[in-house]
């Protein structure tokens, strides 16, 4: 058994090759075309900034549902001898705020 091609299996090949290798460099340009490498570069980033800010959003989300939960009993009523002082605190504070405004403007 020989595998001599004919001149016209030869030429097909040769053409068949071509229009890969045309396909290939088509490909190439496409993806080193500078608004391919550009658009590429702007979905990484906002597919990073999009996990960055999923991931911002469940830290803050588990930080608000913890300072919630030492405010609010299981069915959703506040807890009065933790909001009570808290509340006082917080007024306190704002008191002192204001009174030591009023002393500088006075």
């Amino acid at each position: 058994m020989s595998d001599a091609r004919t001149p016209a299996e030869i030429e097909a090949d040769i053409k068949r090759r071509r229009t890969q290798l045309a396909e290939t460099l088509d490909e190439i340009g496409v993806r080193m075309h500078p608004k391919t490498i550009v658009g590429d570069a702007k979905a990484r980033f906002a597919d990073g900034v999009d996990q960055t800010l999923g991931r911002a959003y469940v830290s803050a989300n588990r930080a608000v549902s913890e300072v919630k939960a030492q405010f609010v009993d299981g069915e959703g009523a506040p807890r009065m001898e933790r909001v009570v002082p808290v509340a006082l605190l917080v007024v306190g504070v704002v008191g002192l705020l204001a009174l030591g405004s009023r002393r500088r403007r006075g």
